[in-house]
């Protein structure tokens, strides 16, 4: 990968009393914000370091600039589809702020050698800018490298052990950045920022669904229809699925473990998010388009089974799906093959703050 450094803006944190609203609200107000002067230009050109230490685990990555044209070129590889819709409205955003306020997440399969020369650094050098976000009960921490031959370092590293990354988030902010470079020749687009979190940095969360069942589907009758397809055991309490091809399903305030059944598995696609948008989506509840069908209600992992509870009881005749996170290695192995995952498959964490470099 080629990776250039860059001059940031970092936010003025002797302004902002109250960063979780500055840092909740700056996405759209972000011209307001630096007209006002809520940010400053750092004074050299180099890389950031960014980590995030939480009450759990500790995360650190690397941010820089990445050419567009590595993504046009499939170093920079994709695994969702995107929205028309969504890239528009991107594009209009960036437009607007003249800026990138978050970067892009992309991860690799981890380097040691990278991983090590981030840890020494951090340990020899103070860091730049420190927020604390009580809600998260996070520490977000940033460090400058700016020495010529420290740069030259990471470039090296980079360019010789990942030959190419994968977009974890923001699919579509890339596409539209890469819209805008192939239709805007004047230079402003042929780049973006982007944070590096390798493998090992990052973790992947279920993505849960909520799903509207029509008045004519009993919970009997949708019992039966999913039995063909599945196996089903009652449980005594909520609990997570604890492998792959593994569900839980919460319906009419019981909790069961979802197995798929093995002619399902041999005629099928081996992705769970995947089979049940085709078994149970498609087959039984009729739902074919799952972006934009207004039945199909996603849950972020972070909510656990509490939330994924709570969210049916939002809503009348509904049933809830818990999925076993996608590995790093099958999305790696997907991504490489040119193949897409069904919308919303993943949540990464850690989840960077907008506006805490620009």
């Amino acid at each position: 990968m080629h990776i250039l450094p860059f001059n940031a803006l970092l936010p003025h944190m002797d302004l902002i009393p109250s960063p979780g609203y500055f840092f909740a609200t700056v996405r759209e107000e972000f011209a307001e914000y630096y007209g006002n002067g809520f940010f400053d230009k750092h004074q050299h050109t180099g890389f950031y370091l960014y980590k995030i230490t939480g009450p759990l685990r500790d995360f650190l990555g690397l941010i820089a600039c990445v050419d567009v044209q590595d993504y046009l070129d499939g170093a920079i590889k994709k695994h969702e589809q995107t929205i028309a819709e969504q890239e528009q409205k991107q594009m209009q955003l960036a437009m607007k702020r003249k800026a990138g306020v978050k970067p892009v997440l992309l991860t690799y399969p981890e380097v040691p050698d990278i991983t090590a020369w981030m840890h020494q650094h951090i340990r020899q050098h103070a860091s730049l800018l420190e927020v604390n976000f009580e809600a998260e009960s996070q520490v977000h921490q940033i460090w400058a490298v700016t020495d010529v031959i420290a740069l030259q370092q990471l470039q090296a590293l980079f360019l010789e052990k990942v030959p190419v990354s994968y977009i974890a988030d923001g699919h579509h902010r890339i596409a539209s950045t890469a819209l805008m470079h192939q239709k805007i020749e004047d230079g402003h687009y042929n780049q973006l920022v982007a944070a590096f979190f390798s493998s090992a940095e990052l973790e992947i969360l279920d993505f849960n669904r909520v799903l509207e069942m029509s008045d004519d589907i009993s919970a009997a009758r949708f019992m039966a229809r999913l039995s063909a397809v599945c196996h089903i055991e009652c449980l005594n309490q909520a609990l997570r699925p604890e492998k792959k091809h593994e569900m839980v399903m919460y319906l009419q305030r019981d909790w069961y473990r979802l197995q798929w059944k093995e002619e399902v598995l041999s005629d099928a696609a081996d992705l769970d998010a995947a089979l049940l948008n085709e078994k149970v989506l498609r087959d039984i509840l009729g739902i074919y388009d799952v972006r934009n069908d207004t039945r199909v209600h996603y849950v972020e992992g972070p909510k656990g089974l509490n939330g994924l509870r709570n969210s049916v009881h939002k809503h009348k005749n509904a049933v809830a799906f818990g999925l076993f996170p996608i590995q790093m290695a099958d999305l790696f192995k997907l991504a490489d093959q040119g193949e897409m995952l069904p919308p919303k498959s993943t949540w990464f964490e850690p989840r960077m703050k907008n506006g805490m470099i620009v």
